[in-house]
């Protein structure tokens, strides 16, 4: 039987949890497990530490470690076979310790750099860059059908922000059904880029203070304040944040940040006959997507990957006999 994980840290000191070797599961509050994952799930990972099996959530995890002992072949030659920049180096970087809570006039001179707009030919949209090898994220519906992409970024130089265009852009992966897209700036002699922090959609409640920074209508670089309003708003099969901050056509694959910078969900759409209705996706969809990026990997020389429809089997026609 699983044992779900409450209260971990009343009977935990700061050590591992077995000395069973394996896996690691590094917890907040500096608590680490070590066992044998069974198996992983976007809400919760099943933990084998030797006399029982914990269920434990994921917004209690900050990092996993895995044995190099339990790689199996096929693992390794994935491994092998993939850019060692694109595995090796962290794609993004989640929040440790907790911050303190900024005003959002601080916030934006840090964070500015940091959000980027995507254009394309049928239209703009904006992303927020995950490190500093130029990887960010955008909606999916931004860049639905289109190969041309360009982002453009806010260098701060002397303490004003530059424009850049940056054409060599290339889709990692996307994810239609969660409306989310991996891009990669390519440009050769492209600077190291500032990047924002992932912060935990679970830890913030409903009235904490949010804001968004992106380009609605094209005018880049708008930041709208606001509070979350629910956590759980339930649309078409999925969840997500809704806030009073104002999102508008262009906010699209934009950061919603806390009071202490962290990213908490992407913003992608509006209630269109309404004020103060705007809506984020979770950012640990964004965390989900990103470790299982593999599934929905993009080849620009296969448009259809990672997706093939065969055609339905036809139906065997059966003769009718004259009568």
């Amino acid at each position: 039987m699983f044992v779900r994980i409450v209260l971990l840290s009343a009977f935990l000191t700061g050590e591992a949890l077995s000395t069973l070797g394996g896996d690691v599961l590094q917890l907040k509050d500096q608590v680490s497990i070590n066992g044998r994952i069974l198996a992983e799930k976007p809400d919760q990972v099943a933990v084998d530490v030797g006399y029982t099996v914990l269920v434990v959530p994921r917004n209690q995890i900050v990092s996993i470690t895995r044995s190099e002992a339990e790689k199996t072949p096929k693992e390794d030659n994935q491994v092998s076979s993939t850019p060692s920049n694109e595995l090796n180096s962290p794609l993004f970087h989640a929040a440790g310790s907790s911050r303190s809570e900024r005003s959002v006039r601080e916030l934006v001179k840090v964070l500015g750099e940091s959000v980027v707009q995507v254009r394309t030919p049928s239209g703009l949209g904006s992303g927020f860059i995950l490190n500093e090898d130029g990887y960010l994220i955008t909606n999916f519906h931004v860049i639905e059908g289109e190969t041309q992409i360009s982002v453009e970024v806010y260098h701060q130089n002397g303490g004003q922000f530059e424009r850049k265009s940056y054409k060599e852009v290339r889709i990692v992966a996307m994810n239609k059904f969660e409306d989310l897209a991996l891009l990669r700036i390519d440009e050769k002699g492209a600077p190291k880029f500032s990047y924002v922090t992932l912060g935990d959609s679970d830890a913030v409640a409903v009235g904490d203070r949010v804001f968004a920074i992106g380009s609605p209508l094209g005018l880049e670089r708008t930041v709208t304040e606001g509070i979350l309003s629910t956590k759980t708003r339930q649309l078409q099969g999925e969840l997500y944040l809704q806030t009073t901050a104002q999102i508008n056509p262009g906010n699209s694959g934009g950061p919603l940040f806390n009071l202490r910078g962290e990213v908490i969900g992407v913003t992608n759409m509006k209630m269109t006959f309404g004020e103060g209705l705007g809506f984020a996706i979770p950012v640990e969809a964004v965390k989900y997507f990103l470790g299982h990026r593999d599934a929905f990997a993009y080849d620009n020389d296969n448009p259809s990957s990672p997706y093939r429809y065969l055609e339905p089997p036809s139906r065997v026609k059966k003769s009718i006999p004259d009568e």
